[in-house]
């Protein structure tokens, strides 16, 4: 057999293979598997010292108020900033956003050094941690669909997935164990240093990615973004699935700990297993997901979120234990590919000039659907009890990938793929084969 036409041997045979050999991404990814680290000791770190920080009698509320300044102004930063970074590259606005986190995370342990550290001032620099996040998101993912031809872009972003999946795994014990020994302001001093490298990572390892500048675009409104979304309706589905998919998954951060504890008259034991099933299933589900590259990305985004629905059954069917562990891993492993399938769609739809934007707004309304799906979960839980609020919502799940997969068999639902790098001669001549 001539040697062009040998099959590959693992790992090139891997779809992995040409994001991690990739001459500038593979300069990035460590930075990216660091922040993810420093992120994933913040889950634990930045409620620690919430508590600490807050007065006695007030820590519930102000605990809420700190993860919340942690995670949502990214979605008013969408807005504020789109005139700004309008033009940048993905790894320019990847790269603004990790500076600006690197400088909002030191500032904490700076002003608890000085003596000056107040919980309403902790709270202010985690919001300004949070404003780029949004532009963060859509740089990396904008950066794929940059450097990367289209066939790859599934397997490029289950990395960053399969990235994030391992440090919400590692991160929280490895916090812990700092914690013991340092305290939690010091593990944000750590995730500062990890968005500083990855600053740095940015500016050193792609010095030759320049700004896009387009004479005949017009000055970006603020809401530039969501006319995107709005004028293309796959898109526009897309946003929606995703919204109603993460809200009615917000629910199960409060009926849950209520089953374990009421229904099941189990311990934190209990709901620590299931938690790590689904970390579990979610790992394996994201190094998974860049074998499904030649699978059509609609029906599979579409069919993840009724087989998540279908998964969860259980859970609000009452099964055994021994029944609903198991199917809540399956759970996590069916929804690891979401995320990855989701951006493909809109790298697909969007050209590279108004996928920064798009994603930006994209983010500034998902990053709400979990927090408000929370909220909602706690008069559900209240009125319907933790068992059948989780049957309600599994319910719903799969009520809404059925309603997607109905519309988008009507003419002209599904829009042609624009975005992104083009294949070159090689990957041309594997698609038609």
């Amino acid at each position: 057999m001539p040697p062009e036409t040998a099959p590959l041997r693992f790992p090139r045979s891997s779809p992995y293979w040409p994001v991690v050999s990739h001459p500038l991404l593979r300069r990035v990814l460590p930075g990216l598997a660091v922040s993810a680290l420093g992120d994933g000791m913040a889950l634990v770190a930045v409620t620690w010292l919430a508590l600490q920080l807050a007065p006695a009698g007030q820590r519930g509320t102000w605990t809420a108020i700190a993860v919340a300044a942690y995670l949502l102004p990214s979605a008013a930063g969408s807005m504020i900033f789109g005139r700004l970074l309008a033009g940048l590259n993905g790894a320019q606005l990847a790269s603004w956003d990790a500076r600006l986190r690197a400088v909002a995370l030191a500032a904490i342990p700076a002003a608890h050094r000085a003596g000056i550290l107040s919980i309403g001032l902790y709270v202010a620099l985690l919001a300004a941690d949070s404003l780029l996040r949004s532009w963060g998101t859509a740089g990396r993912f904008t950066l794929i669909a940059e450097l990367l031809p289209r066939r790859h872009h599934l397997p490029a972003n289950a990395v960053l997935g399969i990235l994030g999946n391992a440090a919400t795994i590692i991160g929280p014990p490895l916090a812990g164990v700092l914690i013991s020994f340092a305290g939690p302001v010091w593990v944000i001093a750590i995730d500062a240093a990890t968005f500083a490298v990855l600053a740095l990572t940015y500016r050193l390892a792609i010095p030759t990615l320049k700004t896009r500048t387009d004479p005949t675009e017009p000055t970006a409104s603020r809401t530039a973004g969501f006319e995107i979304i709005r004028r293309n309706r796959s898109l526009l589905g897309l946003l929606v699935l995703t919204f109603g998919f993460f809200l009615l998954f917000g629910p199960f951060y409060v009926a849950m700990p209520v089953l374990v504890t009421e229904d099941l008259r189990a311990s934190a034991t209990t709901l620590g297993l299931y938690y790590t099933a689904f970390g579990a299933g979610s790992l394996l589900g994201g190094l998974a997901t860049g074998y499904l590259h030649r699978w059509p990305l609609w029906p599979t985004t579409i069919g993840i979120v009724v087989g998540f629905g279908v998964a969860m059954l259980p859970l609000g069917l009452g099964t055994p234990v021994g029944l609903s562990l198991p199917a809540f891993a399956l759970a996590g492993l069916i929804w690891a590919p979401y995320p990855s399938t989701s951006m493909a769609l809109f790298q697909r739809s969007a050209t590279t000039t108004e996928l920064p934007r798009a994603l930006a707004a994209n983010g500034a309304v998902t990053v709400l659907a979990v927090p408000l799906g929370t909220l909602l979960g706690g008069p559900l839980t209240a009125g319907l009890g933790a068992r059948r609020t989780l049957l309600v919502c599994a319910a719903a799940t799969i009520a809404l990938g059925v309603v997607a997969a109905g519309l988008t068999r009507l003419p002209g639902r599904t829009a042609p793929d624009r975005g992104g790098a083009p294949d070159g001669p090689r990957e041309r001549a594997a698609a038609g084969s």
